[in-house]
């Protein structure tokens, strides 16, 4: 339990607390200890929605805040008012950041509250402006300076019986969309429609990278048979949302890999 005290210690020390919480296993260990910690009173969940956020992501957020007694607030973001988070270029998260400090940061200075964000250890390592647009807005992530890896949040997570402890590694949708397309309601919509008719297929680790008519879905190397085993099922519900050609890749689910055409 060292790493919780250590997490504890943190959020001790900044007295009252906004937590951005998207109901990933980070937000949601750093939501959970921090009311735990300082009081439902003194740690607010903030769920930020916008249409890049799936609905079920969003209904899961309250399920969980009202299961744990969290003090539970959600909050709509305009990052897609804004032209150069539409444009998407590498610098898309930090747009997206920005827009939710302006929405979050009036009910932190409404409660004297310091924003926090669950980023790890691990987060450090990849192409993230989304951080520094935070940070920059002065928002602080106590899981970084308690020093929690990504293994660290699950051991912990297991540890308070929460059920994100295994959750599945999520983005927002927008990162199914590569850098150079525009972000649209619609091709939002498109990925939304058919990672959640494959998750209620069986495919809880899913990525659905857009690419106009042609859809590339990413599954952990082990899913791949059964994918192609149930081919005609998942090319129809791919369809279904508005694709024309259903791809499958070979090379499997890679969290974060559109990033790479930053550094071709």
């Amino acid at each position: 339990m060292q790493t919780l005290d250590a997490l504890r210690h943190e959020l001790l020390q900044l007295e009252r607390v906004v937590v951005a919480f998207s109901g990933g296993v980070d937000s949601a260990l750093l939501a959970y200890v921090a009311s735990e910690t300082l009081g439902a009173n003194n740690a607010v969940a903030v769920t930020a929605v916008s249409p890049s956020l799936a609905g079920a992501e969003r209904d899961e957020c309250e399920e969980l805040a009202a299961a744990w007694g969290l003090e539970w607030r959600q909050v709509e973001t305009s990052e897609m008012e804004n032209a150069a988070y539409r444009l998407n270029d590498g610098d898309r998260c930090f747009h997206c950041k920005d827009a939710l400090m302006d929405a979050v940061q009036p009910i932190a200075d409404a409660l004297d509250a310091t924003v926090v964000l669950g980023v790890n250890l691990d987060d450090l390592g990849d192409h993230r402006p989304g951080q520094r647009a935070a940070a920059e807005r002065g928002a602080r992530f106590p899981m970084v300076d308690a020093g929690l890896d990504k293994d660290a949040v699950r051991t912990a997570s297991r540890q308070l019986g929460l059920a994100t402890a295994d959750k599945p590694a999520a983005a927002c949708l927008a990162s199914r969309i590569p850098y150079g397309t525009a972000v649209t309601i619609e091709r939002l919509t498109s990925v939304e429609g058919a990672e959640l008719a494959l998750k209620q297929m069986g495919f809880p680790e899913i990525r659905v990278r857009h690419y106009e008519d042609i859809a590339r879905i990413e599954v952990p190397i082990e899913s791949l048979s059964r994918v192609v085993e149930m081919r005609e099922q998942v090319v129809h519900a791919v369809k279904q949302a508005g694709y024309r050609y259903v791809t499958l890749d070979l090379e499997g689910l890679r969290s974060g890999n559109l990033n790479q055409a930053l550094s071709d």
